[in-house]
């Protein structure tokens, strides 16, 4: 499991439309470095213009799939962050886009570990903790089978937990 201080000093962008969530996501990363963008045209700035050890982008208000595209592009580790647009639509397409993490705005209390774990650990890894840290709320969200409704996810995790079990074996 990551510390808080694996965070210290990282360079940070957050991209939202909402200045109350830019605030809070400051708050809650105070040991890093964080770049803040309302919009996507600065957004898109920001991830051309320098480099970044993680990107949080908004998904809704800001055009967040099309950022997304683009901080992976540059190698980014991105991580959804979201509260209208929490749905297995959005959370296929982030995954399929290259996201390491995905996390309703609700949540946005666990921001500091779920970044730990998307920077520091293994992008793959981190959606199992995704789904193991989230089950029962995604469980509520989506309904208690979500997962095995969608064949996407049901080997999306399958795959991503064989491999764990042969890099730790």
């Amino acid at each position: 499991m990551a510390k808080e201080s694996d965070l210290k000093g990282k360079v940070i962008l957050v991209v939202d439309d909402e200045r109350d969530v830019l605030d809070a996501v400051g708050e809650e990363l105070d040991v890093c470095i964080v770049h803040k963008a309302a919009d996507y045209d600065t957004g898109l700035q920001y991830i051309l213009s320098f480099t970044y050890d993680a990107v949080i982008l908004d998904i809704m208000g800001v055009n967040g799939f099309e950022l997304l595209k683009a901080s992976v592009k540059r190698g980014f580790p991105t991580v959804m962050l979201t509260a209208h647009a929490v749905t297995t639509q959005a959370l296929k397409k982030s995954m399929k886009l290259g996201a390491v993490s995905f996390l309703p705005k609700e949540k946005i209390t666990e921001l500091k570990q779920f970044l730990s774990d998307a920077v520091i650990g293994r992008a793959s890894l981190s959606w199992v903790g995704v789904f193991d840290k989230l089950g029962n709320y995604f469980g509520k969200r989506f309904g208690p089978d979500w997962k095995e409704k969608d064949k996407f996810f049901r080997e999306f995790e399958e795959a991503v937990r064989r491999s764990e079990k042969k890099e730790t074996a």
